[in-house]
């Protein structure tokens, strides 16, 4: 599993980030321990008042479990899992809570611990949790048998399309994903040795090249959106510069985007948004369907949950049925009979508990491969938006590189042959197997 940590505070702002469904198909609260209260909120109200008898600001830490794409790992995979980091960072015993998250066919795992010792009034120090939490998750990796990432196996060999929320937030509004973005740029920069070759390939792909508000180099496209050039090209600053020389010698953000701006005539606006459209049609139909599954996801867990409490319910009456109450309880005592009837419900209760387990699991994991199946179609309905997408950046950079600029246009009306065709007409680019 992939284990990512933080130390935090504000538990109130971190509760309803792990009870959102926003993101999120369904999401889970598994686990309360040593907190008085029953609900998330409030024992994360607890823990930040018990907190204000110490210095500590981060008294929370916070850890995600992410098992491999396609691993049917269960809830006891991620029981032994927290238990393992929870001796290795020394929070034995420690309040917890344990939300689980299910997203697009995925199940992971939040644990968030208490830092303060009560006993002592005290923060529980972690040196070295992440070194400590990688141990821990290659040993995760190979006892289940799944392919270890090359990052976890050697930082040098990190993936640099990882990518940070900000970046994420960006691409979204660009309507790309943030990888396909990353790969623009690295193919960019791989495939030039100079900042004209760098510069040439951008345009090709429709982002001009700009100096940063730091002096660093940016590049912007034509929703004026700004891409730091180290960051998404998965380069470091140092070697930008070396290879690209100084950015001063060209134009800021504001002024490439009044270049782009004097270039968008309505024609290549309304080619733009229509391009758009069709893109956007395959992602809300994918949303659609992935609406209807989740829906009826749910419904057959709330069938499960009610079913196995109406069970539990009724079974829970016949035990209590087998012990003897008034004179006879007491003989039964005497008898040591009383303690094995006794011990008979709690086996019985505790199979039940596991039965019922099993079930919810088998019931998840089904719905899980279902899905991912799901999740599949829609990830080749997005790549094919996300080719559409990025076939209209080159198109626009091929219509804004022949539109002159508008302070040069003349205003003498449209005659037949006075507006030639640009070089590369827009393209019909909708697919097979797309379903409106």
């Amino acid at each position: 599993m992939i284990l990512k940590a933080k130390e935090r505070g504000d538990g109130a702002q971190l509760a309803r980030y792990l009870l959102t469904m926003r993101d999120n198909d369904h999401v889970e609260l598994h686990e309360l321990r040593g907190f008085v209260s029953d609900d998330l909120a409030g024992a994360f109200q607890e823990a930040d008042a018990i907190a204000l008898g110490t210095r500590s600001k981060n008294h929370l830490f916070s850890i995600s479990l992410n098992p491999p794409q396609n691993a049917d790992a269960d809830i006891e995979a991620f029981e032994q899992a927290v238990d393992r980091i929870e001796a290795k960072l020394g929070l034995d015993d420690q309040p917890r809570a344990i939300v689980f998250h299910e997203k697009d066919g995925r199940r992971h795992a939040h644990v968030v611990w208490s830092r303060i010792d009560a006993g002592r009034m005290r923060a529980i120090n972690l040196p070295f949790y992440k070194e400590r939490l990688r141990t821990v998750s290659r040993e995760l990796f190979l006892e289940h048998g799944w392919d270890m990432p090359r990052g976890l196996e050697d930082r040098r060999l990190r993936d640099p399309s990882n990518f940070t929320r900000a970046e994420w937030q960006q691409a979204r509004r660009a309507g790309l994903d943030i990888k396909e973005l990353k790969a623009v740029f690295r193919k960019a920069w791989e495939s030039s040795d100079s900042r004209a070759a760098f510069e040439q390939a951008l345009n090709q792909r429709g982002f001009w090249l700009a100096k940063g508000d730091r002096r660093g180099f940016v590049a912007v496209d034509y929703r004026g959106e700004v891409y730091a050039v180290a960051r998404y090209a998965g380069v470091k600053a140092k070697d930008v510069k070396a290879r690209l020389g100084d950015p001063g010698k060209l134009p800021s953000v504001d002024q490439v985007k009044a270049q782009i701006a004097s270039r968008m005539t309505a024609k290549i606006k309304t080619f733009i948004e229509q391009a758009e459209r069709d893109a956007n049609r395959r992602s809300l139909y994918g949303d659609f369907r992935k609406a209807e599954m989740v829906g009826r996801h749910q419904e057959e867990r709330r069938q499960l949950s009610v079913a196995q409490e109406t069970r539990w319910q009724a079974e829970t009456l016949v035990r209590a049925a087998r012990l003897p109450k008034g004179m006879s309880g007491i003989w039964h005592r005497l008898t040591g009979r009383y303690a094995k009837v006794k011990a008979q419900n709690e086996r019985e209760a505790l199979e039940t508990l596991r039965d019922q387990r099993a079930e919810r699991d088998a019931l998840i994991i089904r719905q899980l491969d279902e899905r991912q199946a799901l999740q599949q179609d829609i990830r080749t309905q997005r790549e094919a938006a996300q080719e559409e997408l990025l076939h209209l950046r080159e198109d626009v950079a091929r219509y804004l590189e022949f539109e002159p600029p508008e302070h040069t246009r003349t205003n003498k009306p449209e005659r037949d042959g006075d507006d030639p065709e640009p070089p590369h007409p827009p393209r019909s680019r909708r697919r097979r197997g797309f379903e409106p």
